[in-house]
């Protein structure tokens, strides 16, 4: 675990995409997209259907590790609507006996508006408490610092002489995009346009690496502070 700190609070990154919050005993997870490949599997492409049980091997693994008594998912929790009931059965097992064990909170998403709790927890919009808000999807003019997903940034790193491609948390002025934590989820580029409309400027791509955090500059400009910065921005969804 390497320290980042946001809107005056401590935070410990763990594995490549998960926060541990001290103060909370909480672990922060952003994009499981559970039951991604049986969504694919329906349109008849045929991914390995262990996606689920991946996602939550993992997820419990680093609650072994932290000791979180509380969970937070930041939304997209399900690919679909209908990933809920359709979780596997080893996974949904595992689900309940991690909800049974936490304080798990749901937070909806564009993919999973219907989430309903139905393998455990509490559903909510979104979690505000401790001068924070915690969400899906960044608003731009969010009153209250903001962490949330919905993005999956990733950064294009040289390591050994190539490129390769990290999911990083993308850390702005008010704004801390977390990227996807399941295990088929894609990615986009921390300096997108659509990442830079929320996070403003200045702002940079994190990486927690095993000791330390790595962290980039993005190229993002000043935003403008005239009557255009106030229009309303649709910023596109990610899968």
């Amino acid at each position: 675990m390497v320290p980042l700190s946001f809107a005056n609070h401590l935070f410990d990154i763990v594995a490549p995409a998960a926060l541990y919050w001290p103060k909370h005993e909480a672990l922060l997870v952003a994009d499981l997209h559970l039951e991604k490949a049986s969504f694919y599997a329906r349109q008849g492409q045929m991914l390995p259907p262990y996606d689920s049980r991946a996602t939550l091997d993992e997820l419990a693994e680093l609650i072994g590790q932290t000791g979180a008594k509380t969970i937070f998912c930041l939304g997209d929790n399900y690919h679909d609507d209908e990933g809920e009931a359709r979780l596997e059965p080893e996974a949904a097992k595992l689900l309940q006996k991690l909800t049974a064990a936490t304080r798990w909170c749901w937070i909806s998403g564009n993919h999973d508006r219907d989430v309903v709790g139905l393998w455990g927890g509490n559903v909510m919009e979104e979690w505000i408490g401790d001068g924070l808000a915690l969400r899906h999807q960044a608003t731009i003019a969010s009153e209250l610092p903001e962490i949330s997903g919905h993005y999956h940034p990733k950064i294009r790193v040289p390591i050994r002489g190539r490129n390769v491609s990290r999911r990083c948390f993308v850390k702005g002025p008010q704004h801390l995009i977390m990227p996807a934590f399941g295990a088929l989820t894609g990615g986009m580029p921390a300096s997108d346009p659509a990442i830079e409309a929320c996070a403003g400027y200045p702002a940079s791509a994190i990486i927690g690496l095993t000791t330390k955090a790595v962290s980039f500059d993005l190229p993002f400009a000043p935003q403008k502070a005239d009557s255009e910065s106030s229009l309303q921005l649709h910023l596109p969804d990610i899968c």
